[in-house]
């Protein structure tokens, strides 16, 4: 079977073998970031030697065939975090001990609306976006941002005094969204990812029977999260890709949910308006392939090679895994990448640069042999 497993080639994002987004940060990166938080560097610093680092990141990605390129998040500290604290109305709060999440603590930081949200066009990652952008190439600048689910995920868990209801808070977050993405594609942004935890805590059997203990239905809960994304990009153009990456947790190789998408499946892939997804298929956390009977016409990027730990995937054992998704769902409207992003805080995953290379050069080449015949 693995033989007959040849597809069509694709010239448009997403491509068939494609990137989650972040990378492990450089070691001049690393040091920067911490002279600045010092007070022993300027901003201005910071950023010519983030300039630099995402130079040479670009230049490696290309280097390696890729089609896409991102900046590696690496002017992040949070995957989600940074881009929330952009948005008008919100601040940082401290909270008062940090999670332990399988073994590894997790920065004790969030986030709270202190007014009216709105979304700024003098946002930072417009320009950290621009960079990228110039720095391109031939590739196409990919970019990243935390989808609008996720920011009504975490500032229900955060006091709020702004809004007394929820009809108000997601009328003014899909506001948000739609201006952000419009300020994204007047910046020539054609290529953009929304990375959403919220969608794969419902996947958690564990965390749905806890909300339903707190009189929430997760059932429910699933219909407005598709909800908010659906509206957010009602009004994207016709030439923007945007996809979707639901994600179970990725702090320092560590996650803080378990299950397959059994439970959101029907939903959000019969009726979510995303060009593509990017599934996490790494291992048995995931599921089963058989929800992706569900997906309509989008394109279903399989994460089938771990980003958590080294050690290298063989490609008859990808192969066979794309093989199985087969039954459900047609080749040409499969791709291949990393089960998540290298580096969601700047902490990193326990991995080396060496093994993260090693691992998208895995994709390329099977990716290459399957689809570039």
């Amino acid at each position: 079977m693995i033989k007959e497993l040849t597809g069509r080639k694709r010239n448009m994002p997403p491509f068939r073998y494609d990137i989650v987004g972040s990378f492990l940060r450089t070691e001049e990166i690393k040091i920067a970031r911490r002279r600045f938080k010092e007070g022993n560097i300027s901003f201005e610093t910071l950023t010519h030697i983030e300039d630099i680092e995402i130079k040479k990141l670009v230049q490696k990605e290309r280097e390696l065939g890729l089609k896409a390129v991102t900046d590696g998040e690496f002017r992040r500290s949070w995957w989600h975090l940074d881009f929330f604290l952009g948005i008008d109305g919100t601040e940082k709060i401290i909270l008062n001990e940090g999670r332990n999440i399988n073994g590894s603590r997790i920065m004790a930081e969030s986030f709270r609306i202190v007014d009216r949200i709105a979304f700024n066009s003098n946002h930072p990652m417009i320009r950290h976006f621009k960079y990228l952008q110039s720095i391109s190439g031939n590739c196409i600048p990919k970019f990243t941002i935390p989808s609008p689910a996720l920011f009504y995920f975490v500032q229900s868990h955060n006091q709020n005094n702004v809004y007394k209801n929820d009809e108000k808070i997601i009328r003014d977050i899909i506001e948000v969204y739609k201006s952000a993405i419009k300020s994204f594609y007047k910046a020539g942004c054609r290529y953009m990812q929304m990375d959403d935890t919220a969608l794969g805590m419902l996947c958690s059997q564990r965390y749905r029977q806890y909300i339903r203990h707190i009189n929430v239905d997760p059932d429910k809960l699933v219909c407005e999260y598709l909800t908010l994304i659906n509206e957010s990009i009602s009004d994207c153009p016709d030439d923007m890709i945007i996809t979707l990456h639901i994600c179970r947790g990725n702090f320092h190789s560590s996650w803080f949910a378990s299950g397959g998408y059994d439970f959101i499946a029907e939903t959000v892939f019969k009726n979510c308006k995303v060009d593509g997804f990017f599934l996490e298929y790494d291992d048995e956390r995931s599921g089963n392939f058989e929800p992706l009977k569900f997906i309509n016409k989008q394109i279903v990027v399989l994460g089938l090679v771990t980003t958590k730990h080294g050690g290298l995937e063989s490609k008859g054992y990808i192969k066979s895994r794309i093989a199985e998704a087969c039954k459900y769902v047609d080749i040409n409207q499969l791709c291949l990448s990393p089960q998540c992003g290298f580096a969601s805080t700047e902490e990193g995953n326990i991995i080396t640069e060496d093994d993260q290379w090693d691992k998208i050069k895995l994709i390329v080449e099977t990716a290459n042999e399957i689809w570039n015949k």
